[in-house]
């Protein structure tokens, strides 16, 4: 575990690194020129486009009005596999295009850049991960969606922040003790919500670490009728102070049905767009970063998921140069843990197949 205290700087950098590779943005002339030529690029394409919640407004909007997708990782790899496109446009992160491929290995996996990449993903290498496998040999090993391919391939299972308790839970029942990567917040949160016996590796995603438990409480001052609802890959101490806490997923439902009118959000400041255009006379204001000890990295939105744009999209529709390539053994290996899943969250009622 020394080796991976040494990624911790690195995966900073890189951060920092994406955040001035940002796209420039467009007028509102050149920007609707471009919707409609991606529009028409994907139906001479028989593509369909995928995109996160934490995505660029545009890019969810798009997906809305071509018949695609916004959801949560564990939506869209349904949505992909079910879907008749031959080709998948996955805006989102890179793990997301994998998860992509690895379930619909036929069909072309596009995204707008490859270089989208994921802090959780990155801070849990294969060969480091392997190693922690092999020193645990009585543990069942379960790994969040946000690792590779190669990572997913050494599990037993893979869950994503919507049906995690319930796996776990389900393993738990079982007997059987759990080896828990990467994310240590999400990991400490399933623990507490499970009573099952945990080992975590020490992962974090830059967004959600760097929310501040001493300014969010400045700010409950300042909007006492706010409920704080929360993504658990946040630190312990802030979920502490949520009246909510899940997934993506979980966290629009709650505007949906909680009588407030005022939200602090702790997670990516992308889902504003799905907020807003479900609740437009609700406040949403993104949990706050700053304060003591704040490093402000991300600052409420994840630099690689900022990566994706309009330009690039269109870009990579026309050239098709950022595919999604897995050999066929990874694919394989993969596909296991990712399928248990799946099949798993269809029987329990979490996801129904055939689900647009």
């Amino acid at each position: 575990m020394t080796q991976l205290k040494s990624l911790s700087h690195s995966i900073q950098q890189k951060a920092i690194l994406a955040k001035g590779m940002m796209p420039a943005p467009m007028g509102a002339f050149a920007t609707e020129q471009i919707i409609e030529k991606i529009k028409t690029q994907l139906k001479e394409q028989n593509a369909v486009l995928v995109a996160h919640y934490y995505v660029d407004e545009k890019l969810q909007q798009l997906a809305e009005e071509t018949g695609g997708l916004i959801s949560d990782s564990l939506e869209m790899a349904n949505f992909g596999r079910n879907h008749p496109a031959t080709t998948l446009v996955v805006c989102g992160v890179r793990f997301m295009g994998e998860t992509a491929k690895i379930l619909s290995p036929n069909k072309r996996v596009l995204m707008p850049t490859l270089e989208a990449e994921c802090s959780l993903d990155l801070g849990c290498p294969a060969a480091e991960f392997k190693q922690f496998i092999e020193q645990h040999p009585d543990r069942t090993s379960v790994v969040y969606a946000n690792t590779s391919a190669e990572v997913k391939g050494l599990a037993d299972w893979t869950v994503t922040s919507s049906n995690a308790v319930a796996i776990i839970n389900h393993l738990h029942s079982q007997g059987e003790k759990i080896l828990w990567a990467p994310d240590r917040h999400l990991g400490n949160w399933v623990q507490a919500m499970t009573g099952a016996n945990m080992l975590n590796w020490e992962g974090h995603c830059v967004v959600h670490d760097e929310f501040r438990t001493n300014s969010l409480k400045e700010l409950l001052t300042e909007h006492p009728d706010a409920v704080v609802i929360a993504h658990p890959e946040s630190p312990e101490e802030l979920l502490s102070m949520a009246q909510v806490i899940g997934s993506t997923k979980v966290l629009v439902n709650a505007i949906n049905t909680m009588e407030a009118q005022k939200f602090i959000v702790a997670t990516d400041e992308g889902i504003f767009y799905k907020m807003q255009q479900l609740q437009p006379d609700k406040e949403f204001i993104v949990a706050p970063t700053g304060g003591k000890s704040a490093t402000c990295t991300a600052c409420g939105h994840c630099p690689w998921m900022a990566l994706n744009s309009l330009q690039n999209l269109s870009a990579v529709l026309e050239k098709g140069d950022r595919e999604i390539r897995l050999d066929k053994s990874t694919i394989e290996k993969a596909k296991i843990s990712i399928s248990r899943m799946m099949d798993f969250s269809t029987q329990q009622g979490l996801i129904v197949q055939g689900d647009a």
